[in-house]
């Protein structure tokens, strides 16, 4: 079985709608693109590259899906893998011989939860989940997130698309790594813990 591992850049208030350049992603009137510009340093350098380094396939929403298939195919020579890694898009509506999937190699329609569980029980490497924020609150509702990499940034936007929605499924996590950057990044890593655990705080 394979794990999903959610990665995501986010603001203290939840927002992952386009961190990296203003046109990426301008849906509801979204005016922040590019949020994460000023926060790079070594440290989150270093670990952005040893998670693009890393074997994986990539489970990607339709919208994610359709920026990425028109950006990464020109772009290969910053992240290979992303090329070179199966991509799975999750769409209803998109057709495998849809342009944007035929034209980006190694690329894959699936259509319903049973199709990444099905994927998930399969062999192979490690399933990433990049952007996506409709897909990742489906993921978190029906307890298929393994992993969660999160860059929480020390902002607050307001509004935007947000990593967590109402509706996921009561989860713990264990932190097994975290640092913070010199630009007061908090990286972190967790991963699935099991149930909730529940008690009387004592004073």
């Amino acid at each position: 079985m394979r794990k999903i591992v959610v990665l995501s850049m986010i603001t203290l208030d939840g927002v992952m709608q386009a961190p990296g350049a203003p046109k990426e992603d301008t849906s509801g009137g979204f005016k922040y693109g590019g949020w994460t510009a000023t926060y790079g340093d070594e440290m989150y350098g270093k670990v952005v590259q040893e998670e693009l380094s890393q074997p994986a396939d990539y489970l990607l929403g339709r919208k994610t899906f359709e920026i990425w298939a028109a950006y990464w195919p020109e772009h290969g020579d910053f992240w290979p893998r992303i090329n070179e890694g199966a991509k799975y898009v999750f769409s209803k509506g998109m057709k495998k011989s849809d342009p944007r999937v035929t034209g980006w190699k190694n690329s894959v329609v699936v259509k319903t939860l049973s199709d990444i569980k099905k994927l998930k029980a399969s062999k192979g490497p490690d399933i990433q989940v990049w952007g996506s924020s409709e897909l990742i609150q489906l993921l978190l509702k029906n307890d298929l997130v393994d992993e969660l990499r999160l860059k929480i940034h020390p902002l607050t936007l307001g509004k935007g698309k947000k990593l967590f929605g109402n509706g996921a499924v009561a989860a713990a996590f264990t932190l097994t790594e975290s640092m913070v950057t010199t630009k007061g990044v908090i990286i972190t890593h967790y991963k699935r813990d099991g149930k909730v655990k529940t008690g009387t705080v004592g004073v």
